[in-house]
């Protein structure tokens, strides 16, 4: 029986790819071990930033021009809080000042529907944080 040159070098190949998966499944489970090392520590220091930002005191700007992370109120994104800063908006005690005519003017700026800010009670969470209740803030907002 006689191989020819394409079989052989399919065979080479077959062999050098079976050589290489049992090579990389050798480990025995050390890269899933690294891998959910690797989740554990982020978890951690996750759990450990949040901490330190729950422990600070809310008159301390994490920006030095004195803007609040508006992100932390419950429906506000990184787009959203983009956005209000460009309108204006850049402490907690602004957002918890505004009126009827300013939030229906924000609502159509940020393509939400009416109401949506009465709704997601953006003006409370903002006096919540703007005076530094952020326990009751995560309490009634972001637990579940």
């Amino acid at each position: 029986m006689a191989f020819t040159l394409n079989e052989i070098s399919l065979l080479v190949i077959a062999l050098f790819v079976g050589l290489l998966l049992g090579l990389i499944m050798s480990g025995r489970g050390k890269y899933k071990r690294l891998w959910r090392d690797e989740q554990m520590a982020h978890r951690q220091t996750i759990r450990e930033r949040d901490a330190r930002v729950a422990a600070a005191p809310a008159n301390v700007r994490d920006d030095p021009n004195g803007r609040d992370d508006l992100s932390r109120i419950r429906g506000i994104s990184a787009k959203d809080a983009a956005a209000l800063h460009e309108a204006g908006y850049h402490r907690y005690d602004q957002v918890g000042a505004m009126t009827d005519e300013q939030q229906a003017a924000l609502e159509a700026r940020l393509g939400r529907e009416p109401g949506t800010i009465e709704r997601e009670e953006w003006r409370t969470q903002a006096r919540l944080l703007e005076n530094g209740k952020v326990r009751e803030h995560e309490r009634r907002y972001l637990e579940v």
